[in-house]
């Protein structure tokens, strides 16, 4: 009887204290950066960053009703701005899964400096997203820095 309780107890705890893959709140995960280095003085390309995203309802996208974002941070100057997401009416709506390439151009600025000289920053970025029932992802900064040359 012992033994038989005990091993109820483990296998509750252990099913317990699995997480679902997918869950009501968007989950995103950073995955690629396609570069590391941009430059104003030679008009560069930007980097992209590429996201993997999860949701159980999949009510993410663009509609005729509403439209989910991408919102992104650079966390230097803070300028903050979002993005709208692609149209994924095509895609499955229940335990949504996809890759979503971001373009950092709305928030690539310039810490100014005195004398307007050549200087690199060192930047991260904070992303997060809402589905159209307004939940909020996590917030995730990125792993590796983008290397920023500006006037």
């Amino acid at each position: 009887m012992q033994y038989s309780l005990l091993f109820s107890i483990a296998i509750l705890f252990f099913t317990a204290c699995t997480k679902d893959k997918f869950t009501t709140a968007p989950q995103i995960k950073f995955e690629n950066l396609s570069h590391n280095a941009v430059s104003l003085a030679i008009n560069s390309a930007t980097p992209i960053i590429t996201l993997s995203i999860t949701d159980a309802e999949g009510d993410l996208g663009i509609t005729t009703k509403d439209t989910s974002f991408i919102y992104m941070k650079n966390l230097l100057t803070s300028t903050f701005d979002s993005l709208p997401f692609p149209d994924l009416q095509m895609a499955g709506k229940n335990n949504f899964k996809a890759n979503i390439d971001v373009t950092i151009t709305k928030v690539l600025k310039c810490k100014p400096r005195p004398g307007n000289i050549l200087h690199t920053d060192t930047l991260y970025f904070e992303f997060y997203v809402k589905d159209f029932a307004k939940n909020k992802s996590n917030v995730f900064t990125t792993p590796n820095a983008v290397y920023f040359t500006c006037f």
